[in-house]
């Protein structure tokens, strides 16, 4: 089984080097697993957000989605994947490598 990367996105500034880590750990062959909440969630409205569907599993903080008045869908998630912190959780504990943005 692969090593798994854990990304936390909480920042609405790094949606490049989100691409770039995600992109070079999946060419690297490792399991990748995105989580955005807080500000984060605002990448999803992002042109370059479309450029991780498919890299990455991705789930989003619903509560931060919609306290930042967000709504709608977003491109390569589905509505299970709109989760509360306990997945951000399980995430951390499931992962090989945890990195924070």
């Amino acid at each position: 089984m692969a090593d798994k990367l854990g990304i936390l996105v909480s920042s609405n500034k790094h949606i490049d080097y989100v691409i770039s880590l995600t992109t070079a750990a999946t060419q690297k062959g490792k399991e990748v697993e995105l989580f955005f909440t807080g500000k984060g969630v605002l990448l999803t409205q992002s042109p370059g957000f479309k450029k991780l569907v498919g890299k990455a599993k991705m789930t989003l903080c619903d509560v931060s989605f919609r306290a930042l008045g967000l709504e709608g869908d977003v491109p390569g998630l589905g509505f299970k994947d709109f989760a509360t912190q306990a997945k951000n959780a399980d995430l951390i504990e499931e992962s090989d490598r945890y990195v924070v943005l």
